[in-house]
C-alpha cells in the first residue's frame, strides 16, 4: 500500500499511456468493416449484391465489377428498385468506406438485414489488387 500512495504519478503515467497504445486496437474493431477477401466469398458463395453509393462521377472513374450505383443521397428511394430481394446479402461500398458506413445504417432501416459495408471502400478493394471496371 506504501508503494502505490509513494509511486501514485508513475502507476497514473503508465495506466494513461497503456490506453493510449490500445486506442488504435479499439477504434480500428469500430469502424472495421467487410474485407475486400470477404466480401469476395459472399459474391461468389452467396450471390451478394454489390452497391456503389458513390456520385456517378467517382463510380465512373472505376468500381467493383458488376456493382449497382445508388448515390448516398439517393439510397433510400432507390435501393428499393436496385435490390428487390431483401434477402440476398448486401455490400455497400464507396471509395473510403466512410459514406457505405452511413448508407448501411439506412439499409437496415429499409430492412435489408444482411447488409454490410466494405471496410476501407475501394481503396482497400484496390490494395488487395481485386478486379476494378470503369463505366
Amino acid at each position: 500500500m506504501n508503494f502505490i500512495v509513494n509511486n501514485w504519478m508513475l502507476i497514473a503515467i503508465a495506466l494513461a499511456s497503456g490506453s493510449l497504445l490500445l486506442w488504435p486496437v479499439i477504434q480500428g474493431a469500430a469502424t472495421a468493416g467487410l474485407s475486400p477477401a470477404g466480401a469476395v466469398l459472399l459474391m461468389n458463395r452467396e450471390k451478394a449484391v454489390v452497391v456503389d453509393v458513390s456520385e456517378t462521377g467517382e463510380f465512373a472513374a472505376g468500381h467493383i465489377v458488376g456493382a449497382k450505383n445508388v448515390p448516398l443521397g439517393d439510397l433510400e428511394a432507390k435501393l428499393g428498385a436496385a435490390v428487390k430481394n431483401k434477402s440476398l446479402p448486401l455490400i455497400l461500398v464507396c471509395q473510403t468506406g466512410a459514406r457505405s458506413g452511413r448508407a448501411l445504417a439506412i439499409a437496415k432501416k429499409l430492412g435489408y438485414e444482411q447488409a454490410q459495408s466494405l471496410g476501407g471502400g475501394l481503396t482497400a478493394w484496390k490494395a488487395a489488387n481485386l478486379p476494378v471496371e470503369k463505366a
